[in-house]
């Protein structure tokens, strides 16, 4: 026999709600169509073949359905909800044989299923769909009859398989991966500390030379300023001896204030050396 892991209930339940819910919607499209309608009588032979074959779908399904129920493993959790689910899908498929029986027994008397028909059948519809959503829950929430699961480590694009065909190795590689990827933000951070350090010397000496400029500008400045009496006093002893020379051409001078002259033109010349000897030294 072949083996199907779990069992043989994933496999057939397929079936059972694909022709069930078409049988329904069969018989609900022939009984809007008139009687003359040529495509009537045609939906409703699909409706009752549907029902019929998903019948007996239906009965290997509980079976097979009820054995999983008693050999899956399970916690508490998964056992309420597998339980949940057994006690919608028994009445469902009870509902749908009974349905199926008494299209028999309408086909035998060659008549058009009526309100009462319909109106279940709508009903066994609603059961079949919130027993598939239960059986869905059971499987893909609590994970019943699922053998193994994929080890899955969180990577920076949501996932972390490789986008090749082989996936045999997507655990290994998602741990590579991860470990990757910390090694490059380790780095990108050590990187950016170092930045960091390295702006911050720079910035300090550049600050640094900025204010040697400025004191050097207020150095020069204050030079300037002290050469300027300088010329001043260079400017006047010009002066002064140009119009000692224009007086002495009018007026005939002492000895003595010629003496007296010529030592105040040394103390003036001794004034501006020093001053230029102190301007060049401060340079």
């Amino acid at each position: 026999m072949i083996e199907i892991i779990p069992n043989w209930h994933p496999l057939l339940v397929h079936f059972t709600l694909g022709l069930l819910s078409t049988s329904v919607l069969f018989y609900l499209a022939s009984a809007f169509l008139s009687h003359t309608n040529s495509w009537k009588q045609q939906w409703l032979n699909m409706a009752n073949w549907s029902l019929w074959s998903g019948c007996l779908f239906a009965i290997g399904t509980a079976i097979a359905g009820w054995l999983a129920y008693n050999s899956v493993a399970h916690d508490s959790a998964s056992h309420a909800a597998m339980t949940l689910h057994r006690n919608w899908a028994l009445p469902t498929a009870s509902i749908f044989l009974l349905l199926g029986l008494w299209a028999i027994f309408i086909a035998r008397k060659d008549r058009q299923p009526g309100f009462l028909f319909l109106t279940f059948s709508i009903i066994a519809a609603g059961l079949l769909m919130v027993t598939g959503w239960l059986g869905a829950e059971a499987v893909y929430r609590y994970g019943l009859g699922v053998k193994s699961l994929p080890v899955v480590t969180e990577g920076a694009d949501g996932h972390n398989h490789s986008h090749g065909s082989d996936h045999g190795g997507s655990s290994i590689e998602g741990h590579e991966n991860q470990h990757g990827i910390l090694e490059i933000e380790q780095l990108f951070t050590e990187g950016a500390h170092q930045y960091s350090h390295e702006h911050t010397k720079t910035t300090l000496e550049n600050k640094h030379l900025l204010q040697n400029g400025h004191q050097h500008k207020h150095n020069s400045k204050n030079t300037s300023s002290k050469i300027e009496p300088a010329n001043d006093i260079k400017s006047h002893t010009h002066k002064t001896m140009t119009e000692q020379d224009n007086t002495s051409e009018k007026t005939p001078f002492a000895p003595s204030e010629l003496h007296s002259l010529s030592h105040t033109e040394e103390q003036n010349q001794e004034a501006v050396n020093e001053e230029n000897h102190s301007h060049n030294h401060d340079h």
